[in-house]
C-alpha cells in the first residue's frame, strides 16, 4: 500500500468501542487548524465523514470545534442576542419556550451532532403529548402512557404553539450558523403543520354605528373610537400620551405600547417598525378625543381632592401623560379593558373580541375602496401580505356582484 500524503487523513479501529476511526486535519471556527476525529460502524461511513470534512475544509468552511449542549447554547444565545435585539414581550415568550420546552426535551443534546430526524421525532412527540397528566411516553406506540390505557383528556397543544418551539429553536440555531458554531440548521429541515388562521368578525356599517351610539355613554368611548375608526392595537390605544396628539393640527403619533412586562406595566415600542406611524384625526374622533381630555380633567381635579391622612404625600395623578387612564389615574391593564369590553358587546348583542374593532376599521377601508398600501399604512401592518391576506374578505353580496357582472359579460 501506498503511503498516504500528509493530510490525508487516517482511518483506524477505536481499542475500546470497536467503531471505526477517523482523523484529519481541518482550519476549525476558533482559526486553529487541528486534527478532528470522527467514528463510524464501517470503514466507508468514515471515510465519507473524512472526505465531506476536507471538501469544506477546501471551500474555507470552517470546522466547529465546540461541543456545547443545546441547553448552555439557549442560555447564551438569550443572554446575548435575544435580551439585546428582541423587544421584552418576545424575550419573554423566547424564554418561556426554552424553559418549558427546549431545555428539558433537548437540552442534553450538542448542537454539533443534533441531527434533523431528532428534532422532528421531538416535535411529533411534543404536538401529540397530553398536556394535562404528563403521564410520560409510549414509544412502542408512539403516544403518551396515559392515552394507552384510556385515562386522557387529550388536552395537547395547539398548532400555532407547536410552530412557536419550532421557530424558537430555528432562529437560535441559526444565530449558531452565523457564529459558526455548526455548519447547517438542522431545524430548517424540519417541516410543522402550518396552523390555520381564522378570519376575524367585523361589523357593518349599520352596527359599528350603532356600537358608537352606545359607547358615547361610556368615559373610554374616545378609546373605542379609535380603535374602530383608525384600528389601533390595544396596547397602542393604551399606551398612546397627550404629547403624541396635535389636537390642533388633528394629528396623532403612534409611538409606544403599553404591555405587561416582568409583572410591571411598561411602554415599550410598537409591534414592528412599521407600527409606529402618523396618523391625521378624523372629525370624529378628534371631537371624542377633546371630550375626553375634558373629562380627565374633571377626574384629575375630583382626585386631588380627595381628603387624605395627615402627612401622607399625594401620589402623582397620570405620571406618564396617558391619554386613558384609570379614575386613580394610573395605567389601564390591557385585561381589565377587555373585560369592560365584554358589557358593552353583551349590551349591543355582539359576540366579538376587542381587537375585532380594528379588524373591522381595516375591512371598512377596503370595502370603501382604499387602496391596499394605504391601509395597510394606516393599520401598521409590517408587510400588505398580511392586509390582504388575514383581512380582507369580500362579502357574500360582493362575490354575488362580482360573478354577476362577469355572467352579464359573457352572456
Amino acid at each position: 500500500m501506498a503511503k498516504r500524503a500528509n493530510g490525508e487523513g487516517s482511518i483506524t479501529r477505536h481499542p475500546k468501542s470497536g467503531l471505526f476511526m477517523g482523523r484529519a486535519y481541518v482550519t476549525t471556527t476558533s482559526g486553529i487548524r487541528k486534527r478532528v476525529t470522527v467514528y463510524g460502524k464501517t470503514r466507508d461511513d468514515v471515510r465519507e465523514k473524512i472526505v465531506e470534512l476536507q471538501a469544506q475544509d477546501s471551500k474555507g468552511i470552517p470546522t466547529p470545534d465546540t461541543n456545547m449542549r443545546l441547553e448552555e447554547y439557549l442560555t447564551y444565545w438569550l443572554a446575548t442576542v435575544v435580551r439585546l435585539h428582541r423587544r421584552p414581550k418576545t424575550v419573554q415568550g423566547y424564554e418561556s419556550v426554552v424553559r418549558v420546552h427546549l431545555i428539558p426535551g433537548l437540552g442534553k443534546k450538542k448542537i454539533r451532532t443534533l441531527r434533523a430526524a431528532e428534532v422532528r421525532t421531538w416535535l411529533q412527540r411534543v404536538a401529540a403529548e397530553c398536556q394535562c397528566c404528563k403521564h410520560g411516553w409510549d414509544s412502542a406506540r408512539q403516544e403518551p402512557k396515559c392515552c394507552a390505557a384510556g385515562e386522557c383528556c387529550r388536552t395537547v397543544l395547539s398548532r400555532r404553539m407547536v410552530q412557536s418551539i419550532h421557530a424558537v429553536l430555528r432562529n437560535a440555531l441559526q444565530n449558531a450558523v452565523r457564529e459558526e458554531l455548526i455548519v447547517r440548521n438542522v431545524a430548517q429541515l424540519v417541516q410543522v403543520p402550518t396552523p390555520a388562521y381564522g378570519i376575524g368578525k367585523g361589523l357593518t356599517v349599520p352596527q359599528a354605528r350603532l356600537l358608537l351610539a352606545e359607547a358615547e355613554k361610556d368615559r373610554l368611548y374616545a378609546l373605542y373610537a379609535l380603535a374602530l375608526v383608525m384600528g389601533l392595537r390595544c396596547g397602542e390605544l393604551l399606551g398612546l400620551r397627550w404629547e403624541s396628539i396635535d389636537l390642533d393640527r388633528g394629528a396623532l403619533m403612534v409611538e409606544a405600547s403599553l404591555q405587561r412586562v416582568g409583572g410591571a406595566l411598561a411602554l415599550v415600542l410598537p409591534k414592528t417598525e412599521h407600527s409606529i406611524r402618523s396618523l391625521p384625526l378624523p372629525p370624529l374622533v378628534l371631537r371624542a378625543l377633546k371630550a375626553h381630555q375634558q373629562r380627565q380633567d374633571v377626574e384629575r381635579e375630583a382626585f386631588d381632592g380627595r381628603p387624605r391622612e395627615e402627612g401622607a404625600e399625594a401620589p402623582a395623578w397620570n405620571s406618564r401623560g396617558l391619554v386613558f387612564t384609570t379614575r386613580e389615574g394610573t395605567p389601564i391593564e390591557p385585561d381589565n379593558l377587555r373585560r369592560s369590553w365584554y358589557p358593552l358587546r353583551r349590551r349591543l348583542g355582539l359576540d366579538l373580541r376587542f381587537h375585532d374593532l380594528r379588524h373591522t376599521c381595516v375591512t371598512l377601508l377596503l370595502d370603501e375602496g382604499v387602496p391596499p398600501h394605504i391601509v395597510r399604512q394606516i393599520a401598521g401592518h409590517s408587510d400588505i401580505g398580511v392586509t390582504m391576506k388575514v383581512y380582507a374578505h369580500a362579502s357574500l353580496d360582493e362575490q354575488r356582484r362580482a360573478l354577476n357582472a362577469l355572467g352579464e359579460r359573457l352572456g
